[in-house]
């Protein structure tokens, strides 16, 4: 039998996209002959996914799943809002966040490489675009192990999701208050929890800017300062989950919300917040264009 290397097999997996051990098992089979190997898995209709390399997968969900007290928010991607309002797709994306729940990965790169019932899970994303025609990819995810419970919203069918960490014992009021913190998180997309998790450069870089911003106001240098102070507690106040005003109830914030249901500030532990397709480019193309590419393909 020929000898290959692992070059061989990652060369393999990138010209047909399909799974690391489909490539190497393909090698094997074609004692080491790469073109033999990409046909054996063109025709065991592992390639199919090759044909979607080059396409960007922009769409998808967001999706939350809870077992316990272990909970992940995952985002998995595809090619066209069809899709991802399927059934079919839906049972992958559920697959995938049981896989993370079930093996703790530490990344996705370690999600994909873990073993799900005998193939691994890239294994098993390439056949499932074999069948479903379209790129996938899994974009992202968080797990979280709670010391009280698991606070999850999903928004729109999975235009973005919220996950809420909570180390107080579970109970109705509890309950309802994460429901209603989950669906303001949604709503204000803060960037942090608490003024503490501010890196500090990006406060000096804000106050560099609102300093800057305060002079050409021509505002008096004297003053300058405690109006930039000002500023940045607004900015405290719009990007810190905490420092927020509840969104049914701005004369509250967030920190009050929870000490006035009995609870210490430090009861929400921590949040997660996905937006589906954030920082994605979208392909787009106009129907003529597309229609004219359809045309010239068939002339080939």
């Amino acid at each position: 039998m020929a000898e290959f290397t692992a070059k061989d097999v990652m060369k393999l997996r990138e010209q047909t996209g399909a799974g690391m051990m489909d490539c190497k098992k393909a090698l094997v089979d074609a004692d080491g002959d790469f073109g033999k190997a990409a046909d054996l898995l063109r025709e065991r209709g592992i390639a199919k996914a090759a044909k979607r390399a080059s396409k960007i997968a922009a769409e998808g969900v967001v999706y939350a799943l809870v077992e316990g007290k272990t909970g992940v928010l995952v985002e998995v991607n595809c090619e066209s809002d069809f899709v991802a309002k399927g059934d079919k797709f839906r049972d992958i994306v559920h697959a995938v966040a049981e896989q993370i729940v079930k093996t703790e990965p530490a990344d996705v790169a370690a999600l994909l490489a873990s073993d799900m019932g005998g193939k691994t899970v890239d294994t098993y994303i390439q056949e499932q675009v074999g069948i479903i025609g379209e790129k996938i990819s899994v974009r992202r995810f968080t797990l979280c192990k709670a010391e009280g419970f698991i606070e999850t919203y999903i928004h729109m069918g999975g235009t973005m999701g919220v996950m809420l960490n909570f180390s107080c014992p579970e109970t109705e009021k509890s309950k309802e208050l994460a429901h209603n913190i989950a669906l303001h998180t949604a709503f204000s997309k803060p960037a942090y929890l608490t003024k503490d998790e501010v890196e500090p450069e990006t406060i000096e870089k804000e106050k560099a800017i609102l300093t800057q911003e305060v002079i050409n106001e021509g505002k008096p240098a004297a003053i300058a300062e405690k109006i930039v102070m000002g500023k940045i507690g607004k900015f405290y106040e719009e990007n810190c989950l905490l420092e927020q005003k509840f969104v049914k109830d701005d004369k509250v914030t967030i920190s009050r919300l929870i000490k006035d249901a009995g609870l210490p500030e430090t009861a929400l532990h921590c949040f997660v917040f996905y937006v589906m397709g954030l920082g994605l480019e979208k392909k787009n193309e106009d129907l003529s264009e597309e229609v004219a590419k359809q045309v010239e393909a068939m002339k080939k």
